[in-house]
């Protein structure tokens, strides 16, 4: 008898072993609970501060950063109180994990475009295009045109920031052609992000989520076109006929930048071969191409003196071979972007093991249907920030077919052009053209700019259509 008792729980310990296993790693739902509420309203109050940023001049990494804090410091105390304080920190780390990717990713890209910022670049371009004499109705279309094929290699803050500059340059004071020139640019920057890995934030989480190899995204090239191409081109009737005074404003790279920037084509190349040959995150083939850009930094450091005193003894103009510090770039990265984002992983993170981010699946992609949650979200992402956004729809991971995930790539791309508030790219040009582009003069285009909006949705569906099965 006893031997076919021990039989009998030999044969059944696996199955009980299995169950308990996946009764310890089930979070408890905590949606309706005072930890859930608490957290929801930590998350509001911390995000309104983050949209008051331009208001209260309060950087918008330092709210959220708290509010994560608070939010798995109220997690991890009801865990702990109930004897499972491993499973909050499993999910901690996991959260951590996925931050720790993207940033590294982020702060070798955000390098390279200081490291080409530091050799002149793109002053030498902005100079450029000041030099050609221009009129306003061709430098509206040429810094749209470049900003759109620009922000999918350097990102979309970047790029505006970039163009920006050039429109104050030669706009002077005329605000009209300033302001249109700057909605202009929010929404070309934010459309050339949409359809690239390395355009913006969200399609970046979405290619190192492993959801879409790194061409498919280029299927929502056109559909980003389409978004630009609409909106500038109904705007392009209210930019004045006329032609700015010629400036004479000469500005050569300094020595290194054209082999910096073939080492950034390489780094991407490196990073998209790491991930689709080998199987690796792309972090690590960023990672490698921040390697080549010390040893650029070594040799151009090597090699200062012979060049300083050989361009000395011929023309005595030493700008172009200043010496070069690889930490001074890296030191110079959006730190404030980086936490924020940091604030905002874990804060959402922390919000979906509490059970909320199930809830909100449930209502609209269950509810809604796939297509209208994710126009949804192109519109949410206007209002919020597509960062949280789509970092929630990603820690939803509800089943979608290719191109629904393509459109929701699309629509948290392109849908924050709605709003100056709605990307990174608006919110810092209404810093940089401070009275000149403003959130009322923007909105008055923002009619304009759905239709953009609402036209790509319908190309994209059309044209991918094969995606969607």
């Amino acid at each position: 008898m006893k031997i076919l008792c021990l039989l009998i729980l030999t044969l059944i310990s696996p199955s009980l072993s299995a169950a308990s296993e996946q009764l310890i790693h089930e979070p408890i739902d905590l949606t309706n609970s005072a930890i859930g509420f608490t957290a929801i309203a930590i998350f509001v109050v911390a995000y309104l501060m983050v949209m008051g940023e331009e208001f209260i001049d309060l950087r918008k990494s330092k709210p959220v950063i708290i509010a994560a804090g608070l939010i798995w410091g109220m997690i991890g105390w009801y865990y702990t109180q109930h004897g499972m304080p491993e499973l909050a920190e499993h999910a901690v780390r996991d959260n951590f994990l996925e931050y720790t990717e993207l940033m590294l990713f982020l702060l070798v890209a955000m390098t390279y475009v200081n490291a080409m910022e530091e050799r002149q670049v793109f002053n030498a371009l902005r100079s450029w295009l000041i030099n050609r004499g221009f009129g306003f109705r061709a430098l509206f279309w040429m810094t749209g045109i470049l900003a759109f094929f620009i922000s999918p290699v350097a990102d979309n803050l970047t790029t505006a920031l970039l163009m920006c500059a050039v429109v104050l340059a030669v706009g002077g004071d005329n605000t009209k052609f300033v302001t249109l020139a700057c909605i202009n640019i929010v929404v070309a920057a934010n459309a050339g992000g949409a359809f690239s890995p390395f355009g913006d934030i969200t399609t970046l989480m979405v290619w190192q989520k492993g959801i879409m190899d790194f061409w498919t995204f280029f299927a929502l090239f056109i559909p980003s076109v389409v978004n630009f191409i609409i909106p500038a081109s109904i705007m392009h009737f209210a930019i004045p006929n006329e032609k700015p005074e010629a400036m004479d404003e000469k500005i050569s790279m300094k020595r290194g930048a054209k082999r910096i920037i073939i080492l950034f084509l390489l780094t991407i190349t490196t990073a998209v071969c790491f991930h689709n040959f080998l199987g690796l995150p792309p972090v690590i083939g960023m990672l490698t191409g921040l390697g080549y850009l010390k040893f650029m930094g070594f040799y151009l450091k090597k090699t200062h003196f012979k060049h300083h005193a050989a361009d000395e003894a011929n023309s005595g103009n030493v700008g172009s071979v200043v010496p070069y510090d690889i930490f001074a770039r890296v030191a110079r990265a959006e730190w404030d972007t980086l936490f924020f984002f940091y604030g905002v992983v874990l804060c959402v993170g922390g919000l979906g093991f509490l059970g909320y981010l199930a809830m909100a699946s449930e209502l609209m992609y269950t509810g809604w249907g796939a297509t209208n949650a994710n126009i949804a979200v192109g519109v949410l992402s206007a209002i919020i920030d597509n960062i949280p956004v789509m970092f929630a729809v990603l820690t939803m991971n509800p089943d979608m077919s290719t191109g629904q995930w393509l459109l929701v790539t699309l629509t948290a791309g392109v849908g924050g052009s709605m709003l100056s508030i709605g990307s990174a790219a608006g919110v810092a040009l209404m810093g940089q053209a401070h009275g000149k582009y403003t959130f009322f003069g923007h909105l008055k285009w923002t009619p304009v700019i759905a239709l953009g909006y609402a036209a790509s949705i319908v190309t994209h569906m059309w044209i991918n259509e094969s995606y969607f099965v």
